[in-house]
């Protein structure tokens, strides 16, 4: 399908990947705003996939510069945890194009339930100091990493709260370096269930660049204020967002049958 961006789609796509880019960047959930937008201006379903992949890795790389400039991230470290979510996502990518996803939409909304009930009732969701790890980052890579990723390939929404409460309750990290960590893990997956939708066609590289442009400043906005406010702003807007999406799948699910 072809699709022509006007300058009035252009602009109101921009603003919205900024708002976007801060909210996914301090609790995930960006892709909420961004698909009904992209389906809204006449994008396929594939297309508006692959293009909001092409501009959520924008907010994410953005949000992972500035993080590990500031040395809340150690890219040495993480490195096998890279490769490992880099082959977990190629693998959901791959197999979503095989076979239908759809079972995914009903079982999503309940974890996302959880995450937010985790997030409000654990105590060490609560604690702003690193605690005591269950598990070495190696098998952090293994586990978290590799099914967090395939997730992310396969279907997507609610990846960086998965990312956060895994960082959290398995390595014990503390609420602000779970999310800085989140955020390069959760652009590797993009980065590569993206290489496998621009070697499908489906990328409406217009829509796309200009939404990437504002995915970066939103991105970089965001990142600034989970610095400066950390455990404050990180929980509500994780119970927030995980709830939102929560209603938000159901009502895809379900709500035919109110009507």
């Amino acid at each position: 399908m072809d699709f022509a961006l006007t300058l009035d789609w252009a602009v109101l796509l921009f603003l919205i990947a900024v708002l976007a880019g801060f909210v996914d960047s301090i609790a995930g959930g960006g892709g909420l705003i961004t698909v009904p937008a992209l389906l809204a201006v006449g994008l396929s379903p594939a297309q508006a996939l692959a293009t909001n992949k092409l501009q959520s890795t924008g907010g994410a790389f953005s949000a992972s510069v500035y993080f590990v400039r500031r040395g809340l991230v150690n890219l040495r470290e993480m490195r096998f945890a890279i490769f490992m979510t880099f082959a977990g996502s190629a693998a959901g990518t791959i197999l979503v194009l095989l076979i239908d996803a759809s079972v995914m939409r009903q079982v999503i909304p309940f974890l996302l339930v959880g995450i937010a009930a985790y997030f409000i009732l654990s105590p060490s969701a609560r604690n702003t100091e690193a605690s005591t790890a269950k598990m070495s980052l190696t098998a952090f890579a293994c586990t978290a990493g590799v099914g967090v990723g395939f997730y992310d390939g396969f279907f997507g929404p609610g990846t960086g709260s998965f990312f956060a409460i895994a960082f959290v309750s398995l390595l014990g990290y503390s609420l602000t370096m779970a999310t800085a960590h989140t955020k390069v893990l959760n652009c590797t997956s993009n980065v590569a269930s993206l290489l496998f939708f621009i070697l499908g066609g489906q990328v409406v590289w217009a829509v796309g660049l200009v939404m990437l442009a504002g995915q970066f400043i939103g991105a970089r906005l965001g990142s600034r204020m989970v610095m400066k406010r950390g455990q404050q702003i990180i929980r509500p807007m994780i119970v927030i967002i995980s709830l939102v999406m929560t209603g938000k799948l159901m009502w895809d699910e379900y709500g035919h049958w109110l009507f």
